[in-house]
């Protein structure tokens, strides 16, 4: 028994032995490895050592974006935007024999806006004022106005508005091109009627056509960002680090009609062109290359035999329009607009959208594999170089336009007068909607709003009027002067 006790205790020896050795080895491997110098270091001198959260390390760099300078410059110049107008309440007799309701429902939506001047200029989203008799405009410190619409651009999503007032904080404008992906932005608005709400986060793409505006030559090329945007931010501010102005929060993608992860703005370098336009001229002076272009993939460069994909396609040249006169073909690739690269159809119509009639531009295609630079100047839509003005009736509360080549081919039309806007006046009473195209008046063909006028002031008594809506409904009106 005492044999057997000490055979035990020698094995229990043995093993204690080695395992020790076994053990002192490694240390000794961790402590020369330079990788381990500081586990060994620690291990030596423990008691010299400190834990300490890094949060509460005063020398401690802050790594994070800090928003506090761009809240502070922005908050002030965004306004909430309250809109109201008086929707008919039609019967169930008023659709049944065609009469006017008797009654109507007040409609009352908001949004936002920013203050570009100091002399009480706003910018915000044509969706947000769009059917509004009555605008107010709250600030952020609470003072209220009542807002004068200038005028608006459906197109881009655009509206100016004016209040009468002096000394108000404004921002300053930023440059949308210099965006970078993976850029900070924060996001300023009055989401769900929370007012002066600020949200912060990256730029995560750039050019996004989302394909939400309905007009003819809508302009989609929105920055698309994760900072959270929800109904009532539409017209607000996004900004960057620096507290510039670098787009108007327009949309979000949703199914649910609130924020799950992706919001939209316009870049400030078109909000800034469509706004000098309204100032100056009343409305926006758009300047057309006449061409189509598309995306290059990988499926159209094997259809093409393009060797890189780069630049957008030109599918289509218009004749007589400036792309054709400045030697532009089917089959060319757009790489460069004054410069600036481009990768991709929204980036090239929000290029084209910063020039106006008469504006000229360079532009680097490449040919069959050679790179040539052309120059071009800019149409308006009827195919001149001068500036465009539409022209009103006072009369009838309405702006009109002829309509242009592009238009009359689409819609298989020789003649038309389009109404682009309509106010209070002879227009709206009869229920006359906006696009709506007079094609004859007192049975006589109209081409210009000078056709118009002359049949306006040649008649005393009942005038009527025939045209049709771009998707082909055709529409019959009249009233008596």
């Amino acid at each position: 028994m005492k044999l057997k006790n000490l055979i035990i205790t020698l094995l229990i020896g043995m093993i204690s032995g080695v395992l020790g050795a076994f053990i002192y080895s490694k240390i000794q491997s961790l402590s020369s490895n330079p990788k381990h110098e500081l586990i060994s270091d620690y291990l030596k001198n423990k008691e010299n050592y400190s834990v300490h959260k890094v949060a509460d390390s005063e020398n401690q760099p802050n790594l994070l974006p800090d928003f506090t300078y761009s809240a502070e410059i922005g908050l002030p110049t965004v306004v909430h935007v309250k809109t109201a107008y008086n929707q008919p309440n039609y019967t169930l007799y008023d659709f049944m024999f065609g009469t006017s309701p008797r009654s109507s429902i007040p409609v009352m939506s908001s949004g936002s806006g920013v203050i570009i001047s100091s002399d009480g200029y706003i910018v915000t989203n044509n969706h947000v004022i769009e059917n509004a008799e009555t605008i107010e405009v709250v600030l952020s410190d609470k003072r209220s106005y009542q807002a004068k619409l200038i005028s608006r651009d459906p197109a881009t999503d655009i509206a100016l508005l004016k209040i009468d007032e002096k000394n108000l904080p404004c921002i300053k404008y930023g440059n949308s091109d210099d965006l970078k992906i993976g850029e900070w932005v924060l996001a300023i608005g009055n989401p769900f009627n929370l007012t002066s709400t600020a949200t912060a986060g990256i730029v995560s793409a750039k050019a996004r056509n989302i394909n939400i505006n309905s007009e003819n030559i809508a302009i989609e090329s929105f920055i698309q960002t994760d900072a959270a945007v929800n109904p009532g931010n539409s017209g607000g501010a996004l900004i960057n680090t620096r507290g510039e102005l670098v787009g108007i929060n327009t949309a979000i993608a949703s199914r649910n009609g609130s924020f799950v992860g992706y919001s939209f703005a316009i870049p400030v370098n078109i909000v800034r062109k469509i706004v000098a336009d309204l100032v100056e001229f009343g409305e926006v002076q758009r300047g057309f290359l006449g061409v189509e272009c598309a995306d290059i993939d990988a499926e159209l460069a094997k259809k093409f035999n393009i060797n890189k994909i780069e630049g957008v396609y030109v599918s289509k040249v218009y004749e007589s329009s400036t792309g054709q006169i400045a030697g532009l073909k089917e089959g060319d690739i757009i790489l460069k607009i004054n410069n600036f690269n481009i990768n991709s159809n929204s980036e090239f119509l929000e290029h084209l959208s910063q020039f106006r009639p008469g504006d000229e531009i360079n532009i680097s295609i490449k040919r069959k594999d050679v790179e040539k630079n052309l120059k071009a100047t800019m149409q308006n839509k009827y195919g001149q170089t001068s500036i465009v003005k539409t022209q009103s009736i006072e009369l009838l509360g309405a702006k009109f336009e002829s309509l242009n080549d592009y238009e009359k081919s689409k819609l298989k039309l020789r003649s038309g007068l389009i109404v682009k806007e309509i106010n209070s006046g002879k227009i709206a009473a009869i229920g006359i909607k906006k696009d709506f195209i007079i094609l004859k008046v007192n049975d006589t063909t109209i081409y210009s709003l000078d056709d118009l006028k002359k049949i306006i002031e040649n008649t005393n008594g009942t005038i009527f009027i025939e045209g049709m809506y771009p998707n082909g409904t055709t529409a019959y009106y009249s009233f008596r002067l």
